[in-house]
């Protein structure tokens, strides 16, 4: 294979990589901003800093705030699974039982 075939196909793959690596990254930044996945989120986001808040305050301690991040990571791994099976969003469904289960730990703050 002559030299100029050779940068000519080199060049043809580097092309190919940079045009799939732009639309994954393209396809990544919409699913992120799902409306369902985004409200669910930004729910968590405030859970976290109310269960900061509390614990800054002393209406919870230590133990209490670990074990509601943990309820809160939980849900936030739960999203992303459910995400993963439907190629970046959720259904009304995973995000009901999502909210169901944001207001149970949300009831458990500040009590």
């Amino acid at each position: 294979m002559k030299l100029s075939a050779r940068i000519m196909l080199i060049s043809l793959s580097a092309l190919t990589f940079a045009a799939l690596s732009g639309s994954a990254a393209a396809e990544t930044e919409w699913q992120k901003q799902h409306p369902r996945r985004a409200e669910v989120n930004h729910r968590l986001d405030h859970q976290d800093k109310r269960i900061h808040q509390e614990r800054k305050e002393g209406e919870i301690n230590k133990q209490q705030a670990r074990e509601l991040h943990q309820q809160d990571r939980a849900i936030r791994q739960q999203e992303r699974a459910d995400a993963r099976q439907h190629h970046g969003h959720i259904t009304k469904q995973e995000q009901k039982t999502l909210n169901q289960e944001e207001n149970t730990v949300s009831k458990e703050i500040g009590k």
